[in-house]
């Protein structure tokens, strides 16, 4: 364009237009973008000074998301404590209940509620973690939390095992032995026999008897045993008589003195035969037993009860008896007081009330199932004498015993759990102390990142009021500077009006 000419005035005016443009091309892209830096160009110290601080607070941004979830998962961990701590506290109260009872079945039954809440703590323990980690599932779940860039500030938060309350090293809180059943049996039989002593009272004496006399020897077998009695001897009257039969096991015997009779009850095993005779040593003649003479015995074969039986019908039983049972603990769940009207049902209907004990009776036999040992005993010393030879005693029912059988079992098991809680506790305080430095960390660490990132602003963050100003003053420049080139316009123009 050098064939054209211009003005100076007109240069210097479109000279002027164009920087004005150039700044109001810098001032939208401020506007536009919010930054005064937006290159390297436009300030290289502070476009990299600024990317470097950018940087670092991205890198601690992605190292305090890091953070948050360690936060968490400490914070689930220590949910899980809390939780496990109440259902120690459960367990310590089950145990106290089984203290205050000295029930053996009622203390069976919080051995097997103690080993429920020992189940749930290792679920819980399980179900505690966090992504993938779990600080109360022991090795392999160690947490490590970087503070830095370069990872030279970091903490390890070590891991405790809970999924199993047995481990010596967590809470060693072992599962209780609950026991184990066992079985046992005995059995009712009954049958009655008379021996007629016509004319006699109980004070009487028997040698006053036809074909009796004294050195008489009465003899009582059952098959297996014979008991012998000397008249004038070791008997004289027959209150003597009866009073030496019911000295015999599994017998028992009163007069009867509107009848003038001996009337033996024998609670003796079932098929056994009770044979009684007196043979005539001294004098008189052989008799069954009573006044009758011959050589034939008095014999009484013992038969097995029905349900509907009344217990007095068995040499065992006696109106005014109490049965007695007892468990392994020497507690007493019930008793029974035999009248006349009490049945072999309302004696197997007491024993299947006792929790932890059941009884069936079929063919003369009560058969018992017991969860914990259990005693059957009688004030009646025959009760459960099935022939002479046998010594009176209860029926047993021996069961192994749970570890909370005795008071010292559940002492210790309290003296466990006490230290289980202490343990807790521990844990407690040291994964709330980890929480802690995480969470002062995390503070220190967004604290650190605004201060970056406002530092970076300040060095390319445009300041918006002061290019709006600008603007606003580049246009006003703008339009001024348009009317002072139509005025040099117009000034060359007024040569054409010479033409």
């Amino acid at each position: 364009m050098s064939d054209i000419v211009l003005t100076s005035a007109v240069r210097e005016n479109l000279l002027s237009l164009k920087r004005t443009a150039d700044l109001q091309s810098r001032t939208q892209e401020r506007l536009a973008t919010g930054l005064k830096v937006n290159s390297a160009l436009d300030n290289p110290n502070s476009f990299f000074t600024a990317a470097s601080l950018n940087d670092r607070a991205g890198d601690l941004s992605n190292l305090l998301d890091n953070m948050g979830q360690s936060v968490q998962t400490i914070r689930a961990a220590g949910d899980g404590i809390e939780s496990i701590t109440k259902l120690v506290e459960s367990a310590k109260a089950i145990a106290n209940q089984a203290l205050q009872t000295q029930s053996e079945y009622q203390r069976k039954i919080y051995s097997q509620q103690y080993n429920d809440v020992l189940q749930q703590i290792e679920d819980l323990a399980r179900d505690s973690g966090y992504k993938g980690k779990n600080l109360l599932a022991g090795p392999g779940n160690e947490l490590e939390v970087i503070f830095n860039e370069d990872s030279t500030s970091n903490l390890t938060v070590d891991p405790v095992d809970y999924t199993d309350t047995s481990l010596s090293g967590g809470l060693n809180l072992a599962d209780l032995a609950t026991g184990a059943g066992a079985t046992s049996s005995f059995n009712l039989q009954g049958g009655t026999v008379r021996i007629s002593l016509p004319g006699l009272q109980a004070s009487s004496d028997l040698s006053s008897l036809p074909n009796w006399a004294d050195n008489n020897v009465i003899s009582v077998s059952d098959g297996v045993t014979t008991n012998s009695f000397t008249v004038g001897g070791s008997i004289n009257t027959v209150q003597d008589y009866v009073n030496a039969i019911n000295n015999l096991g599994g017998l028992q015997a009163t007069f009867d003195e509107a009848t003038d009779q001996i009337v033996i009850g024998s609670g003796l095993s079932a098929g056994t035969t009770l044979s009684i005779s007196k043979d005539a040593t001294g004098g008189g003649s052989e008799t069954n037993g009573g006044s009758t003479a011959t050589t034939v015995d008095t014999t009484l074969t013992t038969s097995a009860l029905t349900a509907a039986a009344t217990l007095i019908n068995s040499g065992g039983f006696r109106v005014g008896d109490t049965i007695t049972i007892t468990d392994g603990n020497g507690f007493e769940p019930a008793s029974l007081e035999i009248d006349d009207q009490t049945t072999v049902s309302d004696l197997v209907s007491l024993l299947n009330n006792i929790k932890g004990l059941q009884a069936t009776f079929s063919g003369g036999s009560v058969s018992l199932v017991g969860e914990v040992s259990f005693s059957i005993s009688s004030t009646n010393p025959d009760f459960n004498i099935g022939g002479f030879a046998m010594t009176s005693g209860p029926v047993g029912l021996t069961a192994t015993g749970s570890e909370f059988k005795t008071d010292t079992d559940i002492e210790r098991t309290l003296q466990a759990i006490n230290s289980a809680l202490d343990e807790l506790r521990s844990a407690a305080s040291s994964f709330g102390a980890s929480l802690s430095t995480v969470q002062i960390r995390t503070d220190f660490t967004e604290e650190l990142i605004n201060t970056l990132e406002v530092g970076a602003g300040a060095l390319i963050i445009a300041d918006m009021n002061e290019e709006g100003a600008n603007m606003l003053a580049l246009q006003t420049r703008q339009q001024l500077s348009s009317t002072a080139l139509s005025l040099a316009n117009q000034a060359e123009q007024s040569v054409l009006n010479l033409f």
